[in-house]
């Protein structure tokens, strides 16, 4: 299964990996690193995200506060938003145009 980056996603992850590199040295490795095994654990096992609704899952990151917002399209694993958990709820929803 191929994994996939919304380009907003892509740039929250972006963002977030430099704004924790910045705070402390390594930490920025650190969540690099845990969005990694969150995503290669998702294209293991699509379905291990709770369910938000008949589209989008949600794993949540260890160490961060940050989910990992996806959806499957075919053969293809599309993480639609790297967001954090003190943003407004669903602020990612229209990313696929639906």
């Amino acid at each position: 299964m191929e994994v996939e980056f919304h380009p907003e996603a892509a740039a929250e992850f972006t963002a977030a990996s430099v704004y924790y590199e910045e705070e402390v040295p390594g930490l920025g490795g650190a969540f690099i690193t845990e969005l990694e095994r969150v995503a290669e654990l998702i294209k293991q096992h699509p379905f291990i995200g709770s369910q938000i609704d008949e589209i989008f899952h949600r794993v949540v990151l260890a160490r961060f506060p940050f989910s990992v917002i996806y959806c499957l399209e075919g053969e293809k694993l599309l993480i639609v938003a790297v967001a954090h958990q003190r943003r407004k709820p669903g602020y990612w929803r229209g990313r696929l145009g639906r």
